[in-house]
């Protein structure tokens, strides 16, 4: 006997940590009641066809799937079209987004046999077990041929010492993001999320935490990403954790973290400063900072203390920082939300979220939806259509804004090119709404783009827009494209560096290897993992004070030696002789 636990991941790098649970728990159940459990992990950017083919060939008597709002209108699609091409396979789903309207699941979708509600690991064991399905909890399922529904909705809560490791070997993972599970639950209430329906926060034991660490240190895994909802909500445990993570550093994975940056302590920051570049990221959710909205949703933040700790950790220059917003919040319209951007974009985090907010099924938002005017899409991913504060119009000029954001901050391609450019402007948001509409205008929304395009249109949209002065813009953009790009065919709007040629291949020659300070140096193969810019001017203090500064200059872009955080290339003034 097959039970098939499918997953249908959003990107390719993704992992589902959930289906490697069940299959890990249940295993004993599964060795005595002669099942054999198979995952197979997919994307939503396979074809569908491509999918129900590939579960159909397994021939599993049980097929379940992981469900989430980005996946769950294909999964229903494929169920459909497996029953008809399996009428006796059973299938099973699972999930935040099935869990919550079980009963009407199973009532709309007449080839799905049942529903895991809630903690999976638990009731997947006992149903491979062969156990009586009235004796189950957190299920709701057909019985007599199909014609009534029974419901036994979950009971307790597991503890989380009684889950087992998912990872046995690191096989198939090798470029993608792995998830780790060390807690459950969240002591807030916010009213956007599910996880505040569960406010017990249950800690896995420090001595396991540790043991499974070891275990992705030791096999150099690239990135590990934590996947409590708010990881430091109880200090000690987590500084325990970034304590044992800064003593056992292997010098190449990185750990990431949801945390609310106001609980980080002084303690906190000591380990934080000692910590090599990359070896930890931060995800914090500010998502407003409109203070009626705040206290609407349920949010327990201290908004001063959140920017300090943002302010200092950025200081140290070896943590990236990711901060949230959500559009669409209540009491929140068009100008409050702008001056969230505000204050968020001037903590320079190292990416900004504009997110859109979810009604997710079963959370407090989803109640109070009506009273709020909150209009969302009634197919996933529920994605608020306007509100009583904001109107559709104001939704898709942020959305705009958003597409800008994504492409030319959160990139971090264009890092000195926006500071100069925003001394021209009368903030940062009107600058991603001007450059939005340039791209609507010239009907270059829709088209792709490769990276090196992105520089020329930005070029081509200030002097429409008569920002700042354009020789000088040329210059940055240079800079800009040079400190993260090695190439070779260099862009036409760039200024021609023929004369400084000669110069450059003599410098390699007979100050390379002096300026390098590489072992076994080969001048060719220096030449072509670096870049020699000449510029006119000091570009990164240009960019900071809106004004052409310094001397002109050599600069040498070292790809070979790269900003962990950044991926910037290391930057060397030089100075070969024309």
């Amino acid at each position: 006997m097959k039970v098939l636990l499918c997953a249908i991941n959003a990107k390719y790098i993704h992992s589902n940590l959930a289906v490697l649970s069940l299959r890990a728990y249940s295993r004993e159940a599964a060795k005595k009641a002669g099942w054999e459990v198979v995952i197979k992990e997919y994307t939503i950017n396979h074809y569908e066809e491509d999918i129900l083919q590939d579960v159909y060939k397994e021939k599993a008597d049980i097929v379940v799937f992981s469900c989430y709002i980005w996946n769950i209108s294909m999964v229903y699609s494929i169920c459909e079209n497996l029953k008809l091409t399996a009428s006796k396979t059973e299938i099973w789903l699972g999930g935040p987004e099935v869990s919550y309207d079980s009963r009407a699941v199973l009532e709309e979708h007449p080839e799905i046999s049942l529903v895991m509600m809630g903690e999976g690991e638990k009731t997947f064991s006992m149903l491979l077990s062969g156990k009586n399905k009235e004796e189950i909890p957190g299920i709701a399922w057909r019985k007599e041929g199909g014609k009534q529904i029974g419901i036994h909705q979950p009971e307790g809560l597991l503890s989380m010492d009684d889950l087992p490791f998912v990872y046995e070997d690191m096989e198939g993972m090798e470029h993608k993001i792995v998830y780790y599970e060390s807690s459950r639950g969240c002591p807030f209430s916010c009213s956007y999320c599910l996880s505040s329906i569960d406010k017990t926060v249950r800690l896995r034991s420090l001595e396991l935490v540790k043991k499974e660490l070891d275990f992705f240190l030791e096999k150099k895994v690239p990135q590990v990403k934590f996947v409590d909802r708010t990881f430091n909500c109880n200090r000690n445990y987590s500084r325990a954790i970034w304590q044992y993570l800064l003593e056992h550093d292997n010098g190449v994975t990185n750990f990431h973290f949801e945390v609310s940056a106001d609980l980080i302590e002084e303690e906190d920051l000591e380990i934080m400063k000692k910590m090599r570049p990359g070896l930890i990221q931060l995800e914090i959710g500010v998502q407003s900072t409109y203070e009626p909205t705040i206290r609407e949703i349920r949010r327990t933040m201290n908004l001063n203390k959140l920017k300090d700790r943002v302010k200092r950790i950025k200081a140290m220059g070896n943590i990236h920082q990711h901060l949230d917003l959500i559009a669409g919040l209540p009491l929140e319209n068009l100008p409050t939300f702008i001056q969230s951007f505000h204050e968020v974009y001037q903590m320079e985090p190292d990416q900004l979220q504009l997110g859109f907010l979810k009604v997710l099924k079963g959370s407090y938002m989803e109640e109070k939806a009506k009273d709020y005017g909150l209009v969302y899409h009634k197919k996933p991913v529920y994605e608020v259509l306007f509100t009583n504060w904001m109107s559709y119009e104001d939704i898709l000029l942020l959305k705009n804004v958003e597409e800008m954001v994504e492409v030319y901050y959160n990139s971090a391609q264009f890092r000195y090119s926006l500071r100069y450019l925003m001394h021209f402007v009368k903030e940062p948001f009107s600058f991603f709404q001007m450059l939005g509409e340039y791209y609507e205008g010239h009907g270059l929304k829709d088209r792709k783009h490769n990276r090196v395009s992105r520089y020329e249109i930005l070029l081509d949209f200030a002097r429409e827009a008569g920002l700042g002065e354009e020789a000088v813009l040329r210059e940055i953009l240079t800079y800009d494209l040079y400190l993260r790009e090695n190439i070779k065919s260099r862009p036409d709007w760039a200024k021609d560096l023929k004369e400084w040629k000669k110069a450059y291949i003599e410098f390699f020659k007979e100050k390379g290897e002096a300026v390098l300070q590489t072992e076994d140096y080969d001048s060719r193969k220096a030449a072509r993992m670096c870049h020699i810019e000449a510029c006119s001017f000091d570009v990164e203090k240009t960019a900071q004070t809106g004004k052409q500064t310094g001397e002109s200059c050599q600069v040498l872009f070292d790809y070979e030696h790269r900003n962990p955080l950044t991926m910037d290339a290391r930057v060397m003034k030089i100075h070969p002789e024309a």
